[in-house]
């Protein structure tokens, strides 16, 4: 068995350690009683947690975080070589690497899972690491949310099976050594980094053309047919669509999520799981944090879920779920839209994405990574939206305000974005008392 990598550290610095992911990584430190310190451009329930388990962690970035006993630094990728700590710490010969590369020193020396896809990963891999742990196989898992039944996004596990969402964001998924890969499906995104969805078709090619050959890929084989991600695949293939039933149980709507079960009762066959036993671990699944989360009720009765939903198929399909859930009542979605970039580019798919909501409201996007773009607007994506009334606002207080006005009761709100869009939800809830 290799090494652990992390073995030879016992003071680890994260910058970025807000993020969903490597936050997870932050966490495993802290079980492993490493020193962990951190920082962050803004401080979040994620980082108040960490900081609860006793990581000690700051708010904006500065050299003098990096102090004289770090001997390790786990970077997000979404910080620039220009960040003052990562040049500090170069500077003074400290290793560094990020998180993806973080990840692959996990992955290396355990049997690896590895979820991906364009859309549901985060509730698939959750799926399969209940499947796995009802199933006592005592697995490792990073998953990007927080388990509903654990509060976490990284379990310790005692076997070496590792369960890991795998995002393709700059290929990143490609530090991983998957023996099982997932592809859930593939769509048009991250299109700041992908020029078009055949440069996204090739980063899954080179994915699933890392797993053995006594390995296993998890895909609807019927739908990337018609695309070159399989091309001279030599893992066995194997088709989720074999395991998905339409009256499948779960706690929540949606052919989506179905479809994000068929994958994990395909994963759970090869793991030699009784099908019956991951049917019931499924149906006893509630799900993850912000994944059509219901939050509470406001004083006046309205319903308010949130969800993560930031790409026009997530948002579609969690609309039409949620409609069928509610087949009455009025359906309103405060939206955040999630970089300028994506926004512009599928200006016209979000446009239509709300068709099964009854009134829209927009707050200023998120611009996360980005520089202000003024070509594009929540204003503009307001005007486009057809069929459904959308009203754009200035700021998250205005939105609420209104809300505050216009919520009669028995109405259905739905926060949407990656941003925090959920933070009005939360006023509302917290209003009632």
């Amino acid at each position: 068995m290799k090494k652990n990598f992390f073995d030879d550290y016992k003071n680890v610095h994260f910058i970025g350690i807000g993020g969903i992911g490597i936050s997870a990584i932050a966490r495993m430190m802290l079980l492993e009683n490493k020193k962990v310190t951190g920082s962050d451009s803004s401080i979040s329930d994620v980082i108040e947690e960490l900081k609860r388990e006793g990581a000690k962690i700051s708010q904006g970035h500065d050299s003098k975080n990096i102090t004289k006993n770090v001997d390790l630094v786990i970077y997000t990728i979404a910080i620039t070589e220009e960040n003052s700590e990562l040049k500090e710490a170069k500077k003074r010969g400290i290793k560094c690497i990020t998180y993806p590369e973080a990840l692959n020193k996990i992955s290396s020396h355990k049997y690896t899972i590895a979820v991906s896809g364009t859309h549901g990963k985060t509730t698939t891999t959750a799926m399969i690491a209940k499947i796995a742990m009802d199933n006592k196989l005592e697995p490792t898992v990073i998953v990007g949310s927080l388990l509903k039944e654990s509060k976490t996004n990284f379990i310790s596990g005692k076997s070496d099976l590792f369960i890991v969402e795998a995002c393709e964001y700059r290929r990143s998924f490609l530090n991983l050594e998957p023996t099982i890969l997932v592809i859930t499906n593939i769509d048009n995104d991250h299109l700041d980094y992908y020029k078009d969805l055949k440069d996204i078709e090739s980063a899954f090619n080179e994915m699933a053309l890392k797993v053995p050959e006594k390995g296993y890929v998890v895909c609807d084989k019927k739908a990337l047919a018609k695309t070159s991600v399989l091309k001279d695949v030599k893992a066995k293939i194997v088709d989720y669509m074999d395991f998905f039933n339409e009256k499948m149980k779960l706690n929540f709507p949606g052919r989506h999520n179905k479809l994000d079960g068929a994958v994990a009762l395909a994963v759970a066959h090869i793991l030699e799981i009784d099908k019956h036993k991951a049917e019931k671990s499924l149906a006893d699944f509630s799900g993850t944090w912000r994944r059509f989360e219901f939050k509470g009720e406001t004083k006046d009765g309205t319903k308010v879920y949130d969800d993560y939903g930031h790409h026009p198929t997530e948002i579609k399909a969690t609309l039409k779920g949620a409609r069928e859930m509610f087949k009455k009542e009025k359906i309103v979605v405060v939206f955040q839209p999630h970089l300028f970039s994506r926004t512009k580019i599928l200006l016209n798919d979000f446009a239509s994405a709300f068709n099964d909501a009854d009134e829209v409201l927009l707050v200023p996007i998120f611009p996360a990574r980005e520089v202000f773009d003024p070509t594009i607007s929540s204003d503009i994506l307001a005007e486009k939206i057809k069929g459904t009334k959308a009203n754009s606002f200035k700021t998250f207080e205005d939105a609420e305000n209104y809300l505050k006005t216009n919520l009669k009761g028995g109405e259905v709100l739905i926060t949407m974005g990656a941003g925090e869009a959920y933070k009005i939800g939360d006023n509302l809830i917290r209003a009632k008392s």
